[in-house]
C-alpha cells in the first residue's frame, strides 16, 4: 500500500511540473502532458527508485544512494520528456528548453521524494528486517 501511495505522489509531482511547464508555458495539450507524466512516473519509479535508490550501495549510505538515484531520475526525465515531447508535440527547440527546465524542477523534487521513500516506504522494511536479524 505504501508503494502505491508513493507512486501516486510521484505522478502528481511530475504531472504538476509538466502541466505548468509543458501545458502552461509551452502550450502543449494537457492529455499529452498527462501521458508523458504517466510514462515518466512508471519508468522513473522502476529504474530510479526501485533499482537504483533501493538497491545501490549500503542502506546506511543514504546520501550516496540519493545522489545516484536523483541523477538517474533527472537523466531519464530529460530523455523521456524530450523524446516523447518531440514525438507528440513536434521536434523544435522549444521541447529541448521545456525538457531542461522540467528536468531541473523534477530533479529537485526527486531529491526530497527519496527522503520520503527512505522513511516511509523502503526504510520501514529495512528497519524491520534489521530488528529481526539483530535482536
Amino acid at each position: 500500500m505504501n508503494q502505491m501511495k508513493a507512486i501516486a505522489m510521484k505522478f502528481v509531482m511530475i504531472a504538476v511540473v509538466l502541466g505548468v511547464i509543458l501545458s502552461g508555458i509551452f502550450q502543449a495539450d494537457f492529455g499529452q502532458t498527462l501521458l508523458i507524466s504517466l510514462v515518466l512516473t512508471v519508468l522513473a519509479y522502476l529504474f530510479g527508485d526501485l533499482a537504483i535508490f533501493r538497491h545501490s550501495g549500503s542502506h546506511l549510505n543514504y546520501r550516496k544512494r540519493n545522489v545516484m538515484a536523483t541523477i538517474s531520475d533527472a537523466v531519464l526525465a530529460f530523455l523521456v520528456i524530450w523524446l516523447m515531447g518531440a514525438a507528440l508535440l513536434g521536434n523544435g527547440h522549444h521541447i529541448v528548453i521545456a525538457s531542461i527546465i522540467s528536468t531541473i524542477v523534477i530533479g529537485a523534487g526527486e531529491w526530497f521524494f527519496h527522503y520520503y521513500l527512505e522513511n516511509h516506504v523502503f526504510g520501514e522494511k529495512h528497519r524491520h528486517s534489521n530488528k529481526l536479524s539483530h535482536p
